[in-house]
């Protein structure tokens, strides 16, 4: 279940369970499965405002979010957004690396929660051609404060209706967040994952990238691997 997020932003916050796999096909039917590990996912943590994850954030029992089919595009669409510091920055600034483009805010828990692994692999897949972008749908003083904190490495871009414009670009119209876009190389979105972010599913993904940009498979095989690969995880999880 998700719950809506005070005004102005008016969006909807992913559950802490849920993961939505999305093909990029045109209509594609969106894939949900609760993972095991997480805690229930009533989001309490205002517009706007930023503070590590407490028990108080999550509250009742998890509920599948029903999603209606989305259109999501085939290659990652061109955009411009502000980095923390002001700088007007486009995403072609990372051409001929694989994205990891992760859609959150300062007020979402299970946002705050995927940041230490995002900073991992910002360092561990770095060296093999793919970098980390974040996408703060935010308040920019806050997002700079925030990524100060936590010493967030890996660039961040943010907006407010800007950046909620640019979810729109990926098909996702009424936000969930988080969610995160994998692209290859050649900028082709591979995949669409809404919901925190968990290492086995992001190994999972990222090792299909990489045979992506090998050509050791071509994309619409790494998309079913793909997603036998979440529906195994997801098979093999207590719960």
């Amino acid at each position: 279940m998700s719950l809506p997020v005070p005004k102005p932003l008016a969006l909807k916050i992913a559950g802490a369970g849920i993961v939505v796999l999305v093909g990029i096909w045109a209509g594609a039917r969106v894939h949900s499965s609760r993972l095991a590990s997480s805690p229930s996912a009533m989001q309490r943590v205002p517009a706007g405002e930023g503070s590590a994850p407490t028990a108080g954030d999550f509250a009742g029992d998890l509920d599948l979010v029903p999603h209606a089919a989305v259109k999501i595009p085939a290659r990652l669409p061109d955009f411009v957004l502000s980095d923390r510091n002001g700088k007007q920055t486009p995403i072609a600034t990372w051409a001929g690396k694989s994205l990891v483009l992760n859609f959150w805010a300062t007020w979402c828990a299970p946002c705050r929660r995927e940041i230490p692994l995002l900073k991992s692999l910002s360092t561990e897949w770095g060296k093999r051609g793919v970098e980390v972008v974040g996408v703060a749908v935010d308040q920019r003083d806050k997002v700079a404060a925030f990524a100060d904190d936590l010493k967030i490495p890996y660039p961040i871009l943010v907006g407010d209706q800007d950046a909620l414009d640019v979810a729109a670009k990926f098909g996702v119209e009424s936000p969930v967040f988080p969610f995160t876009v994998f692209t290859d190389r050649r900028g082709q979105v591979v995949t669409l994952y809404i919901g925190e972010l968990h290492k086995a599913q992001v190994d999972l993904i990222l090792l299909a990238v990489q045979n992506v940009n090998d050509n050791q498979v071509g994309l619409a095989e790494a998309q079913r691997n793909i997603a036998l690969g979440l529906r195994a995880l997801a098979a093999d999880s207590p719960g």
